[in-house]
């Protein structure tokens, strides 16, 4: 298996670093810090960044077609525009529970926006699906830690990550629809002392899976038969995701958390939390954007 190393990009420190996107019109890189609220995007040159916090914990996003954003929250889904306080909510399905929240997700080729949910003291999940109608779906139930979203280049199957059990399952999708049907296991992760699990992902152009492997230091990308074919080491423990930007789709963005680690941890790996950067020799999809006129 290739290997290839990221630099760093931003040092940004971030608890729980999460979530890249880029925009293809604005040129800029876009993220969050699920645990600190703050909600984070790059200047055109990508040499600098600002925030803007939130009083609820974005944990995924997607840009819509109107402009603003579509928010997956601790809160349910919502969407916010650029200079106002805070989100509006659009949909909480989340149970009635503690230590329940929204984690991962991601906008649809259709324009529908999917968002899992984690439970940190029952290890159950749910996956949802907000409709550019606005129609509410409940799509997959009994989940464990709901993560890394993504569709191939033919839209014919969707990928969708479940760290808990370390398994990036494949489904037939269905464009026109929105179902998925037909699971299988992509990838399984070894349950070993490491604790390495597939946490975000993104879906080349080519087909392949590009999967963080939190714990594991390392974004690997495999081919569309679940072959791993190239590693990128990255100098931080808990990689948490990544996405495709840059002039030509072909650079590949890493965020990492700091969360759980101990002080002598930190100090070892000083670029935990930070954003880094690798460029490819492939190009990454365009982002879909969350396609509803209503809001």
């Amino acid at each position: 298996m290739k290997k290839n190393t990221a630099e760093p990009l931003f040092h940004t420190q971030n608890i729980l670093g999460e979530g890249p996107l880029w925009h293809p019109l604005e040129n800029r890189l876009y993220w969050v810090d699920i645990l600190a609220g703050d909600f984070y995007q790059s200047d055109e040159a990508l040499q600098s960044f600002s925030k803007t916090h939130f009083d609820c914990l974005v944990t995924a996003f997607g840009f819509r077609k109107k402009g603003g954003y579509i928010f997956a929250t601790d809160r349910g889904i919502a969407h916010w525009e650029s200079g106002r306080p805070q989100p509006n909510f659009l949909w909480n399905p989340l149970p009635k529970r503690k230590n329940v929240r929204l984690n991962d997700g991601k906008v649809d080729p259709q324009g529908r926006f999917w968002a899992g949910s984690m439970d940190t003291q029952m290890v159950q999940g749910e996956l949802y699906r907000l409709d550019p109608d606005l129609s509410k779906h409940t799509i997959l139930h009994k989940l464990g830690i709901s993560n890394g979203l993504g569709w191939s280049p033919d839209r014919k199957r969707m990928y969708a990550t479940d760290s808990y059990r370390y398994t990036i399952t494949i489904f037939d999708y269905d464009l026109e629809s929105g179902s998925i049907a037909n699971p299988r296991v992509f990838i399984k992760l070894p349950e070993d002392k490491t604790e390495t699990v597939p946490d975000g992902l993104c879906v080349d152009a080519e087909g392949c899976i590009w999967s963080a492997h939190w714990n594991g230091w390392r974004v690997v990308r495999y081919d569309p038969d679940g072959n791993p074919i190239l590693q990128v080491d990255v100098p931080a423990q808990r990689v948490t995701s990544c996405c495709f930007g840059g002039k030509n789709l072909s650079t590949l963005f890493i965020t990492t958390a700091r969360e759980g680690l101990s002080e002598v941890e930190l100090k070892n790996q000083p670029y935990s939390g930070d954003v880094f950067i690798v460029e490819t020799d492939t190009q990454g999809q365009p982002p879909n954007f969350f396609g509803a006129s209503e809001i």
